[in-house]
């Protein structure tokens, strides 16, 4: 063990102990910054094997992450939040793979008039100050 002052005094922390603090908080700093994440970090993230992920991008056709030159595939964080959402449809609340898709229609379609009626407002909003 390394001993501060030349062998005498007290003993210094295991460096270990700072590199893992130090890289865990890089890490969280990358993952703030990056665009996109490769099929294993997503599989880390997630708890879902890639062969999983592989498997939802036949069943849900909305889903589809971009793909490098090379053919890897590229998620960006939309697209780990619709694993996300998904995952909790299949395995928490028990959807089947049909079921799942239907709900991730409607709650679009719900969110599209959503925005929808919201731009519409504010659209009516303007054309009764121009008519004022």
């Amino acid at each position: 063990m390394l001993f501060a002052g030349g062998g005498k005094g007290k003993k210094l922390p295991p460096p270990e102990k700072y590199q893992t603090v130090k890289s865990n908080l890089v890490e969280k700093e990358k993952k703030a910054e990056k665009l996109y994440f490769s099929i294993k970090e997503v599989s880390e993230e997630t708890g879902l094997p890639s062969y999983t992920l592989r498997f939802w991008e036949k069943k849900f056709p909305f889903f589809s992450p971009q793909k490098s030159k090379g053919g890897h595939r590229r998620y960006q964080k939309k697209d780990v939040e619709l694993i996300i959402r998904i995952k909790d449809l299949l395995h928490s609340k028990g959807f089947t793979i049909e079921g799942a898709k239907k709900e991730l229609k409607k709650e679009k379609r719900e969110d599209n008039l959503n925005i929808d009626s919201t731009w519409l407002t504010e659209e009516i909003k303007e054309i009764i100050k121009l008519l004022d």
